[in-house]
């Protein structure tokens, strides 16, 4: 290993940039770059949202309206879907005592009702559920947008 190999400076200095190596350097340095304004938050209308976050997070009694309502609306909805999807499986055996002939039909040697009980309910209630969450998260997005108004 030479000098030259290990660098031209003393151990622990970084290397010295030869004569031409250092006018192009400052030629670089030299030319004057764009400012950039930098904005980290946005003033604009942030009072009355810090307000309306402020009275959540303290539970005032608007801030208790605010997610009381919210809990409403989201327990009206659970209740409207959970009666409709109710009340319409509890018809299913009703509707084959009123209507004899759909009980009478066989599929593959099974009879239709109990095809129909069998599987309807399965993606039935995956497709309720999923329209459930879907509702859910539009209630709870439209409270963020409200809050942050």
């Amino acid at each position: 290993m030479t000098r030259n190999d290990i660098g031209s400076g003393p151990p622990g200095q970084p290397d010295q940039p030869q004569p031409g190596e250092r006018d192009a350097w400052l030629e670089v340095s030299g030319r004057k770059q764009r400012r950039r304004r930098v904005v980290l938050a946005d003033s604009k209308g942030r009072g009355r949202a810090m307000r309306t976050i402020i009275e959540l997070e303290e539970q005032t009694s608007v801030g208790e309206k605010l997610v009381r309502d919210l809990i409403n609306q989201q327990l009206r909805t659970a209740f409207a879907l959970g009666v409709s999807t109710l009340l319409f499986l509890c018809l299913l055996p009703a509707l084959f005592l009123w209507v004899p002939a759909l009980s009478d039909i066989q599929v593959v040697g099974v009879r239709l009702p109990w095809i129909i009980l069998a599987l309807l309910p399965f993606p039935l209630l995956y497709a309720i559920g999923f329209w459930f969450r879907r509702t859910a998260e539009r209630h709870e997005r439209d409270f963020v947008n409200m809050v942050d108004r």
